[in-house]
Order: structure tokens, then C-alpha cells, then sequence
């Protein structure tokens, strides 16, 4: 466990480099234990892949006393196992208009990308980008493709992504630069739900294919409206 500075009200806990679930158990296992200490000077603890930000408020602690502080909280070997998701996705078309792309650059069939995409069960490491935004751990890298190289300025809501060797869902409309495979009915954000994103760290996600009509109807019962 490396700790450094981040800024004049902040710290950075690192735990190695690289995107492992391992790792990551340690990082959502000590932001468990600051969060459940409550200590008075604590703003945020903002999780990650392999590290964690801590932040502080300056006028009552300094980096020094932080550091020490996080240094003798001890990390318990306990396994978090969060809940697992079924996330039904249609594949393809125009829920998925670079799965063809992602085929292709992969030496791959569409159909392929679909069953290698949604046989694993996926990890949600750490929430982010957007609320509710979840990216997860564990896509096979025979899938693994560059983002675009121009983001897309509106991303539909529910859209499912491959980014490098990263997947993700996005839960809101916006811009984006991931390679849109399909798209789900489900919705991963609402603020008048407790809690309000779907996802938790520590989660499991599998997904789920299923045909456009199975799509409309299941997304006009979950969001109340047409398809848009």
C-alpha cells in the first residue's frame, strides 16, 4: 500500500497498477473501514481499480495524520459479495452500431462477440464517469477494441460499450467515446430510488441477450414511456 498526496485536501492509497480483483477487494475493503470510522474531518472516499482517493478537510487535519491514520486501519480479509445482476441486452443494429466493427477488428463473427461478451460473470470494480456508471472487470480479450476516435456528442441511455479491454453500461444519455455492441432496457439510474444507482461496487453483472421486441416491451415497462 503506497499513500501520496493529491492536492492541498486530499490523498491517493495505490495498491499496484493493474486492473485485478484481488486488488480491488483491498480498495473497496478499506474504503469500507474509513467510511464506517466516520472520522470528522472526512469529505469523500472515491474508489477506483486499484486505488482509492481520500478526501479531507484541511482546516481540521493535515496529510501527515491522515496518512498515519489510514496507515493503521486494518483491512479485513472478509469477501465482500455483492449482488448478481441479469442485464438483458439487445445485441447489434441500431442498439449496437459497432458490433460489427468490433467483429471485424477481431477477426471475429458478430455472433462470436455476442456469446464471448455475455458468457462471463463481470466484476463492478468501482462506479464512476456518470451516476451509475459501473465498469466492470473480467471481458475477454479476444473482444478488446480502442475507443473511437471521435466520441459520439449523444450516447442513448442503457447503451452497453467496450473500451480497450474494459466493458460498461451507460446510465444516462450523453457524449461518448466507447464502441456501442447493444443496449439494454433496464434503468441504471434513478435519483428518486434509494439507493439510486443500480449497481454497487462489489457486484456482479452478467449479461443477458435478448431479441428487439423483448427489448421494447421491457423497456417500456421499466421507463414508462416508447422507446426513444
Amino acid at each position: 500500500m503506497k499513500i501520496k498526496p493529491l492536492g492541498d485536501s486530499a490523498l491517493l492509497v495505490s495498491f499496484g497498477e493493474r486492473i485485478d480483483e484481488e486488488i480491488n477487494e483491498k480498495v473497496h475493503a478499506l474504503t469500507r473501514a474509513i467510511e464506517q470510522a466516520n472520522f470528522e474531518w472526512l469529505v469523500e472516499v472515491v474508489p477506483a481499480y486499484s486505488s482509492l482517493a481520500v478526501i479531507y478537510d484541511s482546516a481540521l487535519v493535515d496529510f501527515e495524520s491522515v496518512k498515519r491514520t489510514i496507515e493503521g486501519i486494518e483491512i479485513t480479509s472478509e469477501r465482500f459479495e455483492g449482488k448478481l445482476v441479469e442485464v438483458p441486452v439487445v445485441y447489434g443494429g441500431e442498439y449496437g452500431p459497432d458490433l460489427e466493427f468490433v467483429a471485424e477488428y477481431n477477426g471475429l463473427s458478430v455472433d462470436e462477440v455476442v456469446e464471448i461478451h455475455s458468457r462471463p460473470v463481470y466484476r463492478v470494480y468501482f462506479l464512476g464517469f456518470l451516476p451509475g456508471f459501473a465498469y466492470l472487470g473480467g471481458m475477454d480479450e479476444r473482444i478488446a477494441t480502442p475507443r473511437l476516435e471521435k466520441p459520439r456528442l449523444k450516447v442513448p441511455a442503457g447503451s452497453v460499450g467496450i473500451a480497450g479491454k474494459q466493458t460498461g453500461i451507460y446510465p444516462l444519455e450523453s457524449p461518448g467515446g466507447w464502441r456501442l455492441i447493444g443496449r439494454t432496457p433496464l434503468r441504471l439510474f434513478n435519483p428518486a430510488k434509494g439507493p439510486p444507482t443500480l449497481f454497487q461496487p462489489g457486484d456482479r453483472v452478467k449479461f443477458v441477450p435478448i431479441d428487439e421486441s423483448e427489448f421494447i416491451e421491457l423497456y417500456e415497462e421499466e421507463w414508462g414511456e416508447g422507446v426513444d
